[in-house]
Order: structure tokens, then C-alpha cells, then sequence
């Protein structure tokens, strides 16, 4: 009975059948699709005592490589090994294992010499094998050397400086570049094989291993068969699947197989010592796959992009900090003359009183650090720079994907999931063969599934919503209790009142109580997420991959960026005027801004939760595993006469998640969003995020390198779904910042004032100046007007003969015939708004379309290359088939030949 999911053959797994028949099986492999007769005798898997050799990545015959290995508790060492849970365990590893050495794999054993329970079973894959699954897997490798002439780098000149800067060449040397092709097992001579033991590397070795693995057969039942090793990993039968480090990480290995890249990794990029250099990213995807390599890749390009985004940043910081004290607006708020005369109205109901202006003297210097005109120019460099950043991250892409053999990847490589194979049991016509198929739903079932999955998203995203109304509801409960607070005459508070206004306290506090709830809410999430996913079933990993990636971005997008998307456009800006307010729920009157604007409050909340993110992360990423694996090295160790072998070394190591590097995209993406989406409010926000990068890069290095098992190899063409999601982030932040310029920061109507002298004077000043501006953009109110609702209950003694108010609002004054109307300022500062958020937008996406079109995502050399390698492998196959073609007709040529031979001879004897 053939198998390659739990159901018959048919669909999906014939197509993968006859793609596999397609390639020339020898005889010896057929029962690599054939179960185990019920009765039949069951191969036993070699047992084998360790030879001492502590970093042997060999059987104990010292030839046959270690390409993956398997461990399991001994259930003959426990005093329940009568219990059927166990019994069970045990028939399906032993099964299971028959399985694999029936596929062509071979087995050896060996007991723990740390716990005697602890049974290590070593899996190596022969030659023969090795070609087999090289071929299905559409692995490229090498034809021969590249002969195409590389050109030379215009700053040659500079390399005996930036030699430097990158990995020892006497240690890590340039990898010799070749031309490549799928393999093919019949073509075995045309491609270029040195040495039978070096032509599959470790890390392709480990990925064929893993894939038979996720494959082979533990249990059937009828018609059902039960396959793969996660599902055994899931049950209890495995405790872990892994392939080996080939040293550790800090001593090198005296073995004379033994590569030492693991070591060279770790001196090279992943030691704190080495955090100047460039990374060995060859090498990285040699040892761990193409996947953890691009990984490491973008991270890198878009530390280095972020430098120069940082270098500005910082400049406008600077410019801000030098230029507070002289800001006219500023100065008028601090002077006692002008902002100490200027009484506010109270900000909330009957608790809050009046307050003086200059009572925000302080946070109105730390405004201007943000607020002002380099921040326009630096919010315009960012949408050019995201825009770059993409562009030349599409070239250096491409570079890797033709340099790591990755260009084809998704159309021959990809192969569907165990997971999905195992769920195929409708039958469908397929729309391009015409034939059955096994599918694992209907057009319905799949229908409702997704429904399903998108409805539970829109509920957590309502979720998270909810909660952000609910901290808004926090702020509006608490302001007028800080208000109190401040205002009050108590001596203790005295010192503090000059450095924290009121908003400031309710910002910063509901910041924190914002970033507690935002990680809760993940946690929670997390696990919702991947059920959904799980339940989706998707056909590949890369679908799978995708799912998930929009599923958590979506709610990592409202989760971070809804409390900040609240403070720059929603807060202050519908809140009526003080005798009529606006109320939330019907009870709570709407936070208003201080006098310069809520981009402070921005600052704020993006300062916690990108400083509490990075601290978070780092313990989670970083401490816990090492904690973890501190733990698990005392409560194992053993005298120092014993000797550890290799794959035992690696089991005391932490493993690595089901989701791999997806946490570490998602946090990089959360923070390209930060920088991208907010940064007209906060300009040092590149300059965090690159300090970070430059501490996260090395930590992630030196976390896979030293804390976890080595990851399964996994090939990868680029980044996933996060290149759509990038796009997407780098288009809404054009309009984002223009946005926050236009209604969060106070600059546009400082520049109707300015400029509004010779047509419509709004104020005293009669010239291109700021003069007067405080004074003449904050609205009169009588404080007859107020209801009784809104009225304080308490007024300071220094009002006692005061009769106004004033409130951040463009209205008329009382009086007027229009009076608490909107005034033509408000509707000219409106129009200017708009025309801002027009002519920016325009003006960038403009110049974004314009270097998108400059930019070529494929490099000309790159182009050259892979036609290249397209006609050295159009070549191999046209003298192969010919071969072939000549090999077939050469009998049939013979005995037509002979035929010719005999029937000249005949007609000859009759002549004669």
C-alpha cells in the first residue's frame, strides 16, 4: 500500500508522485512508498557505545555523517512501562523508525551520558539517497565556476582601511562562486563534484533529512496513515529533532572533518568584540539556511540605511535643543509680562480651576526641541529615504537571491505541508490538469474557514480598540485629579510643579498602563493567531508564513500604533469651547492639548513604549534563554571525568519555536513603523532604533549561535510577506506626517501668522515675525458663560477681579455678534492645512514614482549572470537528450544497418 499522506494517493500527492517518478528512481528506492506489512519483521536500529569523542559528528564507525538526530525517553527504564500510553509511544517510535530505514536512512543509538533514560538516535543518509531527495527538493548546485568577469569596486583604493571593518579573510575565506542547476541524478557527471563528502553541505544534508522526516510513516490504520515527526514531538514520543552544531561555539574542534564554522561564527560575528564588523552572511546561510540568512541580511541593510536617516534625525534634534531659548512663542509663554498674565480656562468640570499660562513654560521649551521647522525637512527626507531604502533593498535582494540560488525557488522548490497532506480527503477536478485531486476541504469548508479565521481577527482588532477607549476613559477620569493635585497649595509638591503640568502626569502614566496592556493583549493574541492559521490550513509554508505574518501585523498595528494614532489626531481636536464642551460617553469631557499642541504628548508615548518594547524584548529574547539553559546545566551536570558527545551537548540547548524568525521580523517591522509612521513628532526615533539594531543584530547572532539548537536549514527567496507590508507602512507614513505636521504640531498656524502681516494682521506685529502670537491665537472667554456643570468650584486667590478666560481655539470673542463662532483665522489656518497635506503628498509620491522608476530592482550584472547560468543549463540538457535520443536509436540504426548489409550481400550472390 503506497503512502504520502493519511488517505489514498490521489490529488495533490499523485501530482508530487508523478513529479517524483519523472526523476529516475532506481529499483532499490521503490519501497521508500511502501508501509510495513502487518507481521513483518521490523529493522532494528544499530546500538552503539560512545566512542569518547566529545565533537564527533560521525556513527561510531567515524565514516557515516550525523545529518539529523532524534531523542526520546527510554520507557524500559520506568517503573510504568506497563502503562498503554507508553506501550503506545513506543510502537509508533518503533514504527516510525522501521519507516525511515525502509526509506534508505540509517540508524545507530546511543544511550545519554548524563541520564541513562535518555536515548539519542543518530540519522545519517546515504549517497545514494542524498541524490534521491536532492533531485525531488529541485536543490541547485554547482555546474561550474562562474567565468563571467566581476568588476572591480571604484574605492578598491580605500580597502586596506575597510579591510578592517570586515571578517578575518585568513579565517573566513571568499566562497569560490559557481553556476548552478537543479539536480539531477542521471546527469551526475555534468555537474561539479570534487568530493563526494563535501558535494552536499550539511546544511543541504539536514534539510533532505528533515523533509523525509516530516514524511515517514508512524502509524496506519486502514486506510489512515499518520505521518511526521512534529506530530511525534507533539505526543511525547520524540522530546526533540535537531540537527547538530558541528563544534561548540567557543572552543574549536581538534576533529579533522570538523569545518569549525560555528566557531568561526561566533568569533567572527557573534562575540561582543566583533560588533564593528560587517557580518559573514555566506557563511550564515552555509550554516543555517537561506532563510536565517536574508533574515540577517535585511537587518543589516536596514541598520546601515538607518545611519544616515539617524545622522539627520539628529542634526534636527540638535538644531530643536539650541533653538528653544530663542523661540519667540516660547519666550512669550515663559515671560512673566505676557504668558503670566494670561489666565487659562480650567481643562475639566468644576475640580479644575484657572492656571496660568507660564505654568508650561517648561514643556513648552521641550516642544520646540520637536517642533519646528527642521522637523518639516526632516519629515520630507524620511518619505524620500523610506522609498531608497526599498528600492535598494530590491537590488540587494535580487544580488542574493542569483548568488544563494534562490531565484526559482517558489515554483520548484516548495513543497506542500505534512500537515496539509494529511487533511486530504475530498476529492476535486484540478482546473489545469483536468484530474482528481485530494483537497482538504470543499469550496465551502474553505469558505467558512477563512470567514471564520477574518471574523475573529476584526474581533480582537474591536478588542483592542476597546481597550484604547477604555485608557481614554483612564485619562479624562484622572486628568482633573492631577489638576487638583498640582494646583493645590501643599508644600510638598512645590518642587515639582514647575517641571510636571498635569497633562504631562496623565500622559505619562497612561503611556505605561498603554505598553501593559499592548504586551498582555499579545500574548493572548499570539496563540489565537496561530490557531486560526492552523485551522486555515494552508497549503505551504510560505502560505502558512504569509497567513500569519497579515494575521499578527494587522494586530500588532492597531495593538502599538492605535494609542499614538489617538494622540496625534484625535485628542483636542473635538472638545467645543468652555462653555459648551464636548463629552465622552456623555460623562466625560474630552482631553484638550496643552497651548503648543499635543506633539509632546506624541513624544511621550512613543519614548515608552519603543524604550519599554526594547527592553522587553531583550529579556525575553536574551535573558530567559539563558537563565533556561544556566538551569539546565546544573541540574544535569556530571563529573568532570565524563566526556559529552556532541549531540548531547546541543540537547541541553534551548529549542528553537515552531515560528522561527517571525518574532524577530515582526519586532524589526513594529519598529520601522515607529520610525516611518511618527517620526515628525519624534526625530531621534531613527537614532534609537539604530542603537538598538546595532545591540540587536549581534544579540540575535549571538543568541542562535550559543543559546539554541542549530535551526533546520530552510530556503527562502526574500523576505515574505513583509516586503508587501514594508510598501504598504513606507505609503501610509507619507500621509501620516504629513498629517501630524498639519494638525498635531502647531506649525501651520504659526506660518499663517507669519506671512498673514500685509493681508490679514491677526495680531500686533507688522512684519515677517512671531511677536504677539501667543497672545493673539488663544480665544476670550467670559466666565459668565459658564454652565453650571462646567463652572469651578474653586477659584485662586489671584482671580478674584478677573472676568475672561482663555482656551486653544480660533473664535470669536464675547461680544461679537458671532461671539464662540469659529473665526476667519480658524478657517484660513484650515485651508493652509489641507493645501500642506496636498502639495507634500503630491510632491513625494511624486518623487517616490520617479526613483522607483530610476532604480532597477535586478542589477545589470546580476541579469548577465543568470542568463548565463540559463544557457550553460539549456546546454547540459540539450547534449544529455541527445545522448539519450542517440542511445535509443543506436540499436535500431544497427539493425537496420545489418539489415542493408545482408540484403547487398543476397542481391550480389544472385548477380553473381
Amino acid at each position: 500500500m503506497d503512502y504520502v499522506s493519511e488517505t489514498e494517493l490521489e490529488g495533490d500527492t499523485e501530482i508530487e508522485m508523478r513529479m517524483i517518478e519523472d526523476v529516475v528512481y532506481s529499483q532499490e528506492f521503490l519501497p521508500t512508498y511502501e508501509t510495513i506489512p502487518e507481521g513483518a519483521s521490523v529493522p532494528k536500529v544499530e546500538k552503539a557505545e560512545f566512542n569518547g569523542k566529545s565533537d564527533s559528528l560521525f556513527f561510531n564507525d567515524g565514516v557515516r555523517r550525523i545529518d539529523f538526530v532524534l531523542v526520546y525517553e527510554d520507557e524500559d527504564m520506568k517503573e510504568i512501562d506497563k502503562n498503554q500510553t507508553f506501550q503506545k509511544r513506543k510502537q509508533r517510535r518503533e514504527y516510525f523508525e522501521a519507516s525511515l530505514m525502509k526509506m534508505g536512512m540509517e540508524l545507530e543509538a546511543a544511550r545519554s551520558v548524563v541520564d541513562e533514560k535518555l536515548l539519542f538516535v543518530k540519522v545519517h543518509m546515504p549517497w545514494d539517497v542524498l541524490c534521491t531527495y536532492a533531485e525531488v527538493l529541485h536543490i541547485k548546485l554547482p555546474i561550474q565556476p562562474n567565468d563571467l568577469s566581476t568588476t572591480s569596486s571604484p574605492f578598491n583604493f580605500l580597502s586596506c582601511i575597510t579591510k578592517h571593518f570586515y571578517p578575518s579573510e585568513d579565517l573566513i575565506a571568499k566562497e569560490t562562486e559557481y553556476f548552478t542547476a537543479p539536480f539531477e541524478k542521471d546527469r551526475l557527471e555534468y555537474f561539479y563534484v570534487k568530493d563526494r563528502d563535501l558535494f552536499f553541505t550539511p546544511s543541504m544534508r539536514s534539510r533532505m533529512a528533515y523533509y523525509i522526516l516530516s514524511r515517514a510513516p508512524y502509524e496506519v490504520r486502514g486506510n489512515i496513515k499518520k505521518f511526521g515527526v512534529t506530530k511525534l514531538l507533539d505526543g511525547g514520543v520524540y522530546k526533540a529533532a535537531y540537527p547538530l552544531h558541528d563544534c561548540r561555539f567557543n572552543v574549536r574542534s581538534k576533529e579533522d572533518e570538523c569545518p569549525n564554522e560555528r566557531y568561526l561564527l561566533y568569533n567572527e560575528w557573534a562575540h561582543p568584540k566583533s560588533f564593528y564588523k560587517m557580518q559573514p552572511l555566506d557563511l550564515i546561510r552555509k550554516y543555517y539556511g537561506e532563510k536565517i540568512g536574508i533574515y540577517f541580511a535585511w537587518l543589516g541593510f536596514y541598520t546601515a540605511m538607518l545611519a544616515l536617516a539617524a545622522i539627520v534625525g539628529l542634526g534636527c534634534f540638535i538644531y530643536g535643543y539650541t533653538t528653544q531659548e530663542t523661540s519667540t512663542w516660547s519666550k512669550e509663554v515663559c515671560d512673566p509680562l505676557i504668558g503670566g498674565n494670561i489666565v487659562m480656562c480650567p481643562q475639566c468640570d468644576k475640580e479644575c480651576t484657572y492656571w496660568r499660562l507660564n505654568s508650561t513654560c517648561e514643556s513648552s521649551k521641550k516642544l520646540c526641541i520637536f517642533d519646528n521647522y527642521g522637523t518639516l525637512v526632516f519629515a520630507v527626507f524620511m518619505a524620500i529615504w523610506v522609498t531608497v531604502f526599498l528600492e535598494f533593498w530590491k537590488r540587494y535582494q535580487a544580488e542574493l537571491e542569483y548568488d544563494w540560488d534562490t531565484v526559482e525557488f517558489l515554483e520548484q522548490e516548495e513543497q506542500p505541508r505534512p500537515e496539509y497532506e494529511a487533511k486530504c480527503n475530498h476529492e476535486r477536478i484540478n482546473p489545469v490538469t483536468r484530474v482528481k485531486e485530494n483537497v482538504p476541504y470543499t469550496a465551502c469548508g474553505r469558505c467558512i474557514r477563512v470567514s471564520l479565521g477574518i471574523g475573529t481577527v476584526l474581533f480582537w482588532i474591536v478588542l483592542i480598540l476597546a481597550s484604547v477607549v477604555a485608557i481614554i476613559v483612564y485619562r479624562l477620569a484622572v486628568f482633573f485629579s492631577f489638576s487638583t493635585s498640582l494646583q493645590s497649595d501643599l508644600k510638598e509638591l512645590e518642587p515639582f510643579k514647575e517641571y510636571v503640568t498635569a497633562q504631562m502626569a496623565t500622559s505619562v502614566t497612561a503611556s505605561i498602563i498603554s505598553f501593559v496592556v499592548i504586551m498582555v493583549l499579545n500574548i493572548l493574541y499570539e496563540k489565537v493567531a496561530i490557531w486560526i492559521t492552523d485551522f486555515e490550513l494552508p497549503r505551504t509554508k510560505t502560505d502558512y508564513e504569509n497567513s500569519l505574518t497579515l494575521k499578527m501585523f494587522l494586530f500588532q498595528f492597531v495593538n502599538y500604533y492605535s494609542s499614538c494614532f489617538y494622540i496625534a489626531f484625535a485628542k483636542g481636536k473635538v472638545v467645543g469651547y468652555p462653555g459648551q464642551p464636548v463629552y465622552l460617553l456623555g460623562k466625560y469631557r474630552n482631553e484638550e492639548c496643552d497651548p503648543g499642541g499635543c506633539l509632546i504628548e506624541l513624544t511621550t508615548q512613543l519614548t515608552v513604549i519603543m524604550g519599554g518594547k526594547a527592553i522587553w524584548n531583550n529579556i525575553q529574547e536574551v535573558l530567559l534563554p539563558w537563565v533556561k539553559n544556566l538551569i539546565f546545566r546544573y541540574c544535569t551536570r556530571v563529573g568532570s571525568k565524563k566526556v559529552i558527545p556532541r549531540w548531547e551537548q546541543d540537547y541541553q540547548l534551548q529549542p528553537i519555536g515552531k515560528l522561527g524568525l517571525f518574532y524577530e521580523y515582526l519586532e524589526m517591522v513594529i519598529q520601522f513603523g515607529f520610525v516611518t509612521l511618527f517620526v515628525a513628532s519624534f526625530p531621534l526615533a531613527p537614532v534609537l532604533a539604530l542603537v538598538n539594531n546595532l545591540f540587536e543584530i549581534r544579540v540575535d547572532a549571538w543568541k542562535i549561535t550559543t543559546q539554541f539548537r542549530r535551526m533546520v536549514p530552510e530556503k527562502a527567496q526574500d523576505i515574505g510577506a513583509w516586503q508587501p507590508i514594508l510598501q504598504g507602512v513606507a505609503i501610509l507614513a507619507v500621509a501620516s506626517n504629513a498629517m501630524i505636521i498639519a494638525f498635531t504640531s502647531d506649525m501651520i498656524p504659526r506660518l499663517v501668522y507669519y506671512w498673514s502681516f500685509s493681508v490679514y494682521p491677526y495680531g500686533d506685529h507688522s512684519s515677517h515675525t512671531m511677536q504677539g502670537y501667543i497672545n493673539n491665537t488663544l480665544s476670550v472667554f467670559d466666565i459668565q458663560h459658564f454652565s453650571n456643570e462646567s463652572r469651578p468650584s474653586q477659584t485662586p486667590y489671584w482671580f478674584n477681579n478677573s472676568t475672561t478666560c482663555r482656551y486653544r481655539d480660533f473664535r470669536y470673542p464675547p461680544g461679537h455678534h458671532r461671539q464662540y463662532e469659529y473665526s476667519i483665522y480658524y478657517w484660513h489656518v484650515i485651508a493652509a492645512k489641507m493645501a500642506f497635506i496636498i502639495v507634500v503628498e503630491h510632491i513625494v509620491y511624486l518623487t517616490k514614482f520617479v526613483l522607483s522608476y530610476m532604480i532597477p530592482d535586478v542589477p545589470y550584472a546580476v541579469r548577465e549572470q543568470i542568463k548565463r547560468e540559463k544557457y550553460l543549463s539549456q546546454v547540459i540538457l540539450h547534449e544529455t537528450n541527445l545522448k539519450l535520443v542517440t542511445k535509443r536509436l543506436k540499436p535500431v540504426a544497427d539493425t537496420i544497418l545489418k539489415h542493408n548489409e545482408v540484403k547487398e550481400e543476397e542481391e550480389m550472390d544472385l548477380y553473381f
